[in-house]
């Protein structure tokens, strides 16, 4: 995975306060994290960055569309997503980000990139079972859902009142005692 530098976030030299970042991803992000389950991606991600004196702040927004196939028909179809996430950088001796909440940069740092934070947020905004809408309202017409329909089991015939008249007078023998 290559560091993707448009998502270094320098801030030594912001005043203390909110910052806004504002990105537009696509397609090729993901593929330079070697992530393919995408067909095609459009999504904007707003960070803001809250600087304070001794630790800063970062809440990111995404909000937009990957193209997706369909797991039951694998029909390509634009899957709307949102996430949120908040991060809190602080300051210490060396680089940890082992905790999905804070992350610890070392004295000295001037920067720290957000690609990798982006990257997971979204991939996890994207549902596990990913179903085409037009499946659930009806509106896709696919090959594969007419051969489910067409191997789907049918329905039994309930029995009717109607019986063998044989077996009517053979019934009237147990009864007749």
């Amino acid at each position: 995975m290559m560091k993707l530098k448009e998502f270094n976030i320098p801030f030594s030299g912001l005043k203390l306060g909110k910052h806004e970042f504002v990105y537009e991803i696509e397609n090729a992000f993901f593929e330079s994290f070697d992530y393919q389950e995408f067909n095609g991606a459009s999504i904007q991600v707003k960070a803001i960055l809250e600087k304070m004196g001794t630790m800063m702040e970062l809440k990111i927004k995404a909000k937009g569309t990957v193209n997706v196939d369909c797991d039951l028909t694998g029909e390509p179809y634009d899957q709307p997503i949102s996430s949120d996430l908040q991060l809190v950088v602080k300051f210490g001796e060396e680089y940890n980000d082992e905790d999905d909440e804070i992350l610890i940069i070392p004295h000295g740092e001037h920067q720290f990139n957000i690609a990798q934070y982006i990257y997971e947020m979204l991939v996890l905004a994207v549902p596990q079972k990913r179903v085409h809408p037009g499946i659930a309202d009806g509106t896709l017409k696919s090959d594969i859902l007419e051969k489910l329909e067409e191997l789907q089991p049918k329905e039994k015939k309930k029995p009717t009142d109607k019986t063998d008249p044989r077996w009517d007078d053979l019934k009237k023998l147990l009864t007749d005692k």
